[in-house]
């Protein structure tokens, strides 16, 4: 129980920062913002309803309760539905067309990522324009200050943020929630917007133009919906349904009525700004405070959502393995990856250059969430008809009217396209492009390595006993990539590669394979998994396959294992590490035959990822104290 708790408050701190400060600016855009007219009862209860609803349905119901179900060995997001697809086994056009919408949407996260940090904060630190206009100038300096803050703390992990932050954060509802409540006891007459029919009014009032711009502000009211699903890797799926359902929702709904209650009594709003308008005087400058702190909050869940992304793309195969750092050794999910952080980090400020306000922030916004959220819905369909086995009639009664809804909310948003909604889309676009040039990258050099003629591991034991073969005098360790536990396998590449090179085999042989498991840290009794193959006339020989065990809070020096390895007594081989030769493989890809625009892109982008992403030698520390010799293997690519 304390640790459910100690989780929750947690996921207030990760996961709720975002959706917890739309109030600051999404009311403020609907009534001031490009919709804004003059302004009747009729619609602000209209309005109201709406916002009241879309919480509803889309958060409270759709992904709290429903769309948390679909977890993918603890993990959320859209890669984790894509597992899930994947795990189905159905082959057909609509799981194909989901597939390429679900990496889509992970750009579309992605860039949703870079423009949450940045409209989240500018906007709590614009609140000092309404304190004081001589303060103004100084607005998008703070505003990169704070995030420049913002990212470097991410090093120090998701958990210990959540621990600082949780607290801040509920302080942060508790204090919008009062807001809220002081007006909605002088206006009681708000709670008559949680009758639908007011939202049905507005709607056949007004124009579709109107009503597009509307939508599109009521989308804000929702953006940071999907990452509660995309960290459910980072705290489970009962720590964020209690901190939505006991502080977070209720808090929203507080405010969002007050704001509705505040406007309707005739109060003033001040520059324009209806949140701080509704703040006593004496507590101006602390609520511009609290509302900063949580502004830096709200753009964790999209950064931490990133990282989880990226790392469910890498264990998908989607993309090259990059430098992934565990914060956590009870989480595994609770990762840190520094070349994503300031990716984002440089994106966030750039945007706050160009754009300079909320408001010009705001046109950029909703179309990545609306579009994600859509994708979604019809990945729910699939999994809920092809895995969960649901009737078809039972999975479209059920999300058929979740996908009209974010159907909407796209189609309104669709609008803010030529004012920034570009930019997550493209990176949608960008991301897809990246994925199937290393997809289509990784199938080519495998066809290559397929072609290459490998012996059995039988053959080779032949080789050695008849001493086909010249020996050398020498224990080789051979990285693979994948274990090797019987004799009908096929050797790995590089080990082919040695004997058509050298014409030899050393008379010590170790096939390495490396395995990082989901578990903090490994017992030195489960360290190796050892499949020894010199007992057939090697009796002085060492001929084995060896899988080593690390946990992800570990350090995978594997030098050091190897020495204890080689006391091992299935190992017999010399303990003097320097008469050891560690053997891995490089790929040196080539792209000048290539023909057409797209094939030499996706060529060169296959290219440039695989300069840069961590070779195996280099991640598992292999090299600094022992010798090691690379393979490098050719591939053209044509």
């Amino acid at each position: 129980m304390r640790n459910l708790l100690t989780l929750s408050l947690g996921a207030l701190g990760v996961v709720y920062g975002d959706i917890g400060t739309s109030p600051l600016y999404a009311i403020n855009e609907i009534f001031f913002g490009k919709a804004a007219d003059a302004i009747t009862k009729a619609d602000v209860l209209g309005v109201i309803s709406i916002v009241f609803w879309a919480l509803t349905l889309t958060v409270s119901l759709k992904y709290i309760t429903i769309v948390l179900r679909a977890d993918s060995e603890g993990e959320g997001g859209v890669f984790a539905l894509l597992s899930l697809i994947h795990k189905t086994k159905i082959k057909n056009k609509f799981t194909h067309v989901l597939e390429i919408l679900l990496i889509i949407a992970a750009g579309l996260l992605l860039g949703d990522g870079i423009i949450t940090p940045a409209i989240s904060v500018i906007s709590s630190v614009e609140g000092l324009k309404v304190a004081t206009t001589s303060l103004a100038p100084y607005i998008i300096p703070i505003t990169i200050v704070i995030l420049t803050g913002l990212f470097f703390i991410q090093q120090f992990g998701t958990h210990k943020i959540g621990s600082l932050f949780g607290p801040v954060i509920m302080v942060w509802f508790i204090s919008i929630g009062l807001i809220g409540l002081r007006y909605v006891i002088a206006y009681p007459a708000i709670f008559q917007a949680i009758n639908p029919i007011y939202a049905v009014q507005f709607v056949a009032s007004h124009s579709i133009n109107t009503l597009f711009i509307v939508l599109g502000s009521v989308m804000l009211v929702m953006t940071g919906g999907e990452a509660m699903y995309a960290d459910m890797g980072h705290f489970g799926k009962k720590p964020i349904r209690l901190s939505w359902f006991s502080l977070t929702y209720p808090m929203l709904l507080l405010n969002y009525f007050g704001q509705g209650a505040y406007i309707l009594s005739g109060h003033p709003v001040l520059a324009d700004n209806i949140f701080y308008s509704m703040v006593p005087k004496p507590f101006l400058y602390p609520m511009v405070f609290l509302a900063t702190c949580a502004t830096i909050i709200a753009s964790q869940a999209l950064i931490s959502g990133a990282f989880s992304l990226i790392a469910s793309a890498t264990t998908l195969g989607l993309l090259p393995y990059t430098k992934v750092i565990h914060t956590h050794e009870k989480h595994h999910g609770q990762i840190y990856i520094p070349i994503v952080n300031w990716m984002l980090y440089v994106g966030c400020v750039i945007l706050v250059l160009i754009f300079q306000s909320s408001s010009n922030l705001a046109s950029a916004y909703g179309l990545a969430v609306a579009g994600v959220m859509l994708i979604t819905t019809l990945s729910m369909i699939a999994i809920s008809r092809y895995l969960w086995k649901w009737s078809w009639v039972k999975s479209l009664v059920l999300f058929i009217p979740f996908a009209l809804i974010d159907l909407t909310f796209l189609s309104a948003n669709s609008l803010k396209f030529l004012e920034g909604g570009y930019i997550p889309l493209g990176i949608g676009v960008f991301v897809l492009v990246t994925i199937q040039a290393w997809q289509w990258g990784r199938n080519y050099v495998r066809n290559e390595y397929d072609g290459y003629k490998r012996g059995t591991i039988a053959k080779l034991i032949d080789m050695k006993k008849n001493k086909t073969l010249p020996e050398i005098e020498k224990a080789y360790i051979f990285l693979s990539p994948n274990p090797i536990v019987k004799k009908g396998d096929k050797m790995p590449t590089i080990m082919q590669v040695f004997i058509d090179r050298y014409g030899a085999l050393p008379r010590h042989i170790i096939f390495l394979t490396v395995k990082i498991c989901k578990h903090p840290y490994v017992d030195d009794a489960k360290r190796y998994e050892i499949t020894n193959f010199g007992k057939v006339g090697l009796q002085y020989d060492t001929f084995a396959s060896v899988v080593v065990n690390f946990g992800f809070m570990e350090d995978p020096n594997v030098e050091k294992v190897l020495e204890k390895l080689a006391k091992h007594k299935a190992i017999q081989i010399d303990p003097d590490k320097h008469k050891w030769l560690i053997e891995a493989m490089h790929e040196r890809i080539y792209h000048n035959d290539v023909q057409g625009f797209y094939p030499k892109l996706k060529a060169l982008i296959f290219e440039t990822l695989t300069d840069f992403a961590d070779t195996a030698d280099y991640y598992f520390k292999l090299g600094d104290n022992q010798p090691l010799a690379i393979e490098a293997i050719p591939v053209r690519l044509k």
